[in-house]
C-alpha cells in the first residue's frame, strides 16, 4: 500500500502518523509532502520540521520519503499524490497552526472535492 501524507505542521504530521501507526506495515510506503509559499523562509522552516517527524514516527514502515514543495497546496499535493501512485491520501482536518479555526480547512476541503483517490481526514488535537 502506498500512503500519501500531506502536512503543514508538526501537529498535522503527528495526527496523521497516529492514524498510520495502526495501518501501515513494513511492506508499505509513505510519502510525506509539505508545501510552502514561495520565498517564505519561516513557512519553509515550519514545513521542514513537519516533514522531519514522519520518518521518526513511522520507523516501522517499509519506506518513508519526504518532500518539500513550493506553490499552491492543493495543486501540489494532488500532483505529488499522483506522481507516487498513492492508494490513499492522509491529511489533517485543518491547519495544525495554533491560531487555526476548528472548521474544516480550505486545503482539506479542496482536496476532498478534487482527489481521484480516497482521502482520509484526521482530526488535529486541540493545541
Amino acid at each position: 500500500m502506498r500512503y500519501f501524507l500531506g502536512t503543514d505542521s508538526v501537529h498535522t504530521t503527528a495526527a496523521a502518523c497516529d492514524y498510520l501507526d495502526d495501518r501501515a506495515t513494513a511492506d508499505d510506503e509513505v510519502t510525506a509532502v509539505a508545501v510552502a509559499p514561495p520565498d517564505d523562509r519561516a513557512a519553509e522552516r515550519d514545513r521542514q520540521e513537519a516533514l522531519n517527524v514522519a520518518p521518526v514516527r513511522l520507523s516501522a514502515v517499509g519506506s518513508v520519503e519526504t518532500e518539500l514543495r513550493e506553490g499552491e497546496p492543493t495543486a501540489e499535493l494532488l500532483a505529488a499524490a499522483s506522481e507516487v501512485g498513492a492508494d490513499e491520501i492522509v491529511i489533517g482536518a485543518r491547519s495544525g497552526a495554533p491560531d487555526a479555526t476548528a472548521d474544516l480547512g480550505s486545503t482539506a476541503r479542496r482536496l476532498l472535492e478534487n482527489a481521484s483517490r480516497p482521502v482520509i481526514v484526521v482530526p488535529i488535537p486541540d493545541l
